[in-house]
């Protein structure tokens, strides 16, 4: 799970995105953030957006981001039995396929938001649709090596 901030404010005032990445299957999940995202919010991002379609990950991959780091994660993955692995920000052994996968994103948002920069955020589910198709093919093309 990662952030992409600085983005232009949309109508919701939302100038952000989280990031949430299965490592296994590379599937991606999009939810646009506020820059003031609390732990709380995000927690609720993520069971939103991936729990409630994926149940809950055996490892959780985060980069130390303040957000992540309140006692409120601790707590919440203690008790659901999920080991939460912290990695350091921007460290690509770790958590580089997200930093990666962040990188296109924002390649992907510059070229569909350069008419309209503050619609970003609805165009979210097309974006999250075209990552999942790209990194779907192209895992299904290894596999075939």
């Amino acid at each position: 799970m990662d952030f992409i901030f600085e983005l232009p404010a949309d109508a919701r005032g939302h100038t952000g995105i989280l990031v949430f990445l299965c490592r296994l299957s590379k599937m991606v999940r999009l939810a646009a953030a506020r820059k003031s995202v609390t732990a709380l919010q995000a927690a609720q991002g993520f069971v939103d957006n991936v729990f409630r379609h994926h149940g809950l990950p055996e490892v959780f991959v985060s980069d130390r981001d303040p957000r992540f780091v309140f006692h409120f994660w601790q707590h919440l993955f203690r008790l659901l039995g999920t080991r939460l692995d912290m990695s350091t920000a921007d460290h690509l052994q770790t958590n580089g396929q997200t930093e990666r996968v962040n990188r296109v994103l924002e390649d992907i948002l510059r070229s569909v938001c350069a008419a309209e920069s503050t619609k970003w955020s609805t165009l979210l589910p097309q974006v999250e649709c075209a990552l999942n198709n790209a990194v779907y093919r192209l895992r299904v093309s290894l596999r075939s090596m």
